[in-house]
């Protein structure tokens, strides 16, 4: 079945050859004789095409019209109209009709119309769906944190997401650069287009160029058909160029005059090629640094460089491990059929006062493996690997309970900023990321008082 159509029109001729038609060419159809019967039957069923008459008794066209965008805004209106009238036309479009046809009816090309809208349906369908899964999957909404820190990132998110700008993402492995840059797109108008990772550090040397820009057949031995490439994937997407730091120099020159002529060119080819993408970029090296040392371009680090988002390590939001723990108990319940409820507190604060070297990354393959081997409702300490049991023997005096460790941390956190801002509190807490109202509030809670000169 192509889809459901609710014929309105008083003229019984009309409605059942009409009916026959859409019926042959694979419609569900019902067919009533006045537009207030219409009315009736948009308010019990659903359909996906209305198709009425202007003039009828009792209720009609337009009046049917006017209700059906509120009882059933999902319908699409075709309104039918012995009268070539333009002015007609254009009000039924401007009060929300989707197209109009003419008597005496031309059943070719009544199926024509009405096939167009439904394939405009369906894809608008299509689209509305599969943007839903996009935001589910990397809205800023749904990612994690609730530290500070991650509240900044999420809010440079949203500002920079609506513009074409360059982007570059930087933070240390494992702190989620690549979730970062999908959350960028996906809020983006590109959301529906296409997303194009990048290692810049796995491709071998002489392929570079081959695979960021394509080639012709016949370009070198072994082109034995002609290569899009990474750029031309990405058109009117998005491409990520994950480890940018790892570009070598002859291709940091092609990729700045990507961004400033907005073309490429593939091998063996004599034509240069428009392309529409946005580039986002990431590193977890120090770029100017490398700048410094002549590693790096200065130009094209200035070109990517301009907005950059810094990602805090899992050290710097301590008080986001519970939700990391939670979230991906929940993830590998699902994928290993486990129903682990949680974790104990002394595992909880043998996870607080892990240093996490590999960050994110590294808390959640030690989640994924406390969940399968764990045995009870709860991961203990003996599900975790050696050296994160070890981060805690006890000798330490810290709380068991949950939020007397977290205040802990949140305290011993404030003093350590405190001090390297020599009790500077606008500047601690431009560090912290918060204002210093906030701060003063934070300081009178945990008890931190500037120290005696």
């Amino acid at each position: 079945m192509k889809g459901t159509i609710l014929l309105a029109d008083d003229e019984r001729e009309i409605r059942d050859s009409l009916t026959m038609v859409l019926k042959d060419e694979g419609y569900q159809c019902t067919s009533v004789s006045d537009g207030q019967e219409a009315l009736n039957a948009l308010e019990k069923d659903d359909y996906d095409i209305l198709i009425t008459d202007i003039n009828m008794p009792r209720v009609g066209g337009m009046e049917v019209l006017d209700e059906a965008v509120k009882i059933s805004p999902q319908t699409l209106v075709v309104l039918i109209t012995a009268y070539a009238s333009v002015e007609t036309a254009v009000r039924a479009l401007r009060k929300g009709a989707s197209d109009y046809l003419l008597k005496p009816l031309e059943f070719d090309e009544v199926i024509v119309r009405i096939n167009h809208l439904m394939r405009h349906k369906q894809l608008a369908l299509e689209n509305k769906l599969l943007r839903k899964e996009v935001d589910r999957a990397f809205n800023v909404s749904s990612m994690i944190g609730q530290s500070q820190a991650m509240k900044s990132v999420f809010e440079m998110i949203k500002r920079v997401s609506a513009a074409n700008t360059t982007v570059l993402i930087t933070g240390a492995s494992g702190t989620g650069k690549e979730l970062v840059a999908r959350a960028i797109h996906a809020n983006s108008g590109r959301a529906l287009k296409p997303f194009v990772p990048v290692n810049c550090g796995a491709i071998p040397e002489n392929l570079y160029e081959s695979e960021f820009f394509g080639y012709k057949k016949g370009a070198f031995t072994g082109a034995a058909g002609n290569h899009d490439g990474h750029f031309k994937s990405a058109d009117n997407g998005t491409i990520f160029l994950d480890e940018i730091g790892e570009l070598p120099e002859h291709m940091q020159v092609k990729l700045l005059r990507v961004i400033q002529e907005k073309e490429i060119k593939p091998l063996g080819s004599e034509a240069s090629f428009t392309v529409d993408v946005r580039i986002l970029a990431a590193t977890n090296k120090d770029l100017a640094q490398e700048v410094e040392k002549g590693t790096f371009r200065r130009d094209l680090y200035y070109r990517l460089n301009i907005v950059e988002i810094t990602l805090p390590t899992l050290q710097e939001r301590k008080e986001d491990i519970p939700l990391f723990v939670d979230h991906f108990i929940q993830k590998y319940n699902a994928e290993l059929k486990r129903a682990v409820k949680g974790v104990d507190n002394q595992t909880m604060k043998a996870m607080l006062q892990y240093e996490w070297k590999g960050q994110v990354r590294e808390l959640e393959n030690i989640i994924e493996r406390a969940v399968l081997l764990c045995r009870g409702d709860f991961i203990t300490l003996k599900d975790l690997p050696p050296m994160v049991q070890t981060s805690t023997d006890g000798t330490n005096n810290s709380p068991e309970n949950l939020g007397e460790a977290l205040e802990r941390y949140e305290h011993e956190h404030l003093l350590q900023i405190l001090e390297s801002a020599e009790w500077n509190r606008a500047e601690a807490a431009r560090r912290l990321g918060i204002d210093a109202s906030t701060l003063y509030r934070k300081m009178v809670r945990l008890k931190i008082a500037e120290p005696k000169k």
